[in-house]
């Protein structure tokens, strides 16, 4: 199991928001698959979310897209938006496009990948939260 808690003083630089969020992620028994859940709260605006590749304190590049980009973006007030899929080595992007989802996986075990959700009022990022592997 990986797993991210998403808040905007993870942010390179700190972003001040009430919005929150959290990421879990399941290695299915193949090792071809990774099921995630990615869950928002209070936030408005919200259009992308990507895993990047980057230690905590570190910006880096995307490796992911979770979601998005969205034309309507998403606003939460009230209880959690929740987004759900299957990542694939198919849907690996820059520098792990062509890699196999096991390279995605050392970087999360090693503490080098983090959850990012970007909003139109902070494009480069709302929250953020830095993969654990439990």
């Amino acid at each position: 199991m990986f797993s991210a808690r998403l808040r905007g003083s993870e942010e390179v630089p700190p972003v001040s928001t009430n919005a929150k969020g959290k990421f879990f992620a399941r290695l299915l028994d193949d090792g071809s698959r990774l099921e995630f859940s990615l869950e928002i709260e209070e936030i408005q605006n919200a259009f992308e979310g990507h895993i990047h590749l980057g230690r905590r304190g570190v910006n880096g590049p995307i490796v992911v897209f979770l979601f998005g980009p969205l034309r309507h973006p998403v606003s939460v007030r009230k209880g959690a938006a929740i987004v759900t899929g299957t990542i694939t080595r198919e849907n690996l992007v820059g520098p792990l496009q062509g890699h196999s989802l096991r390279t995605l996986i050392r970087q999360m075990r090693s503490g080098n990948a983090y959850v990012n959700v970007h909003t139109r009022q902070n494009p480069n990022g709302e929250m953020r939260g830095q993969i654990g592997h439990r």
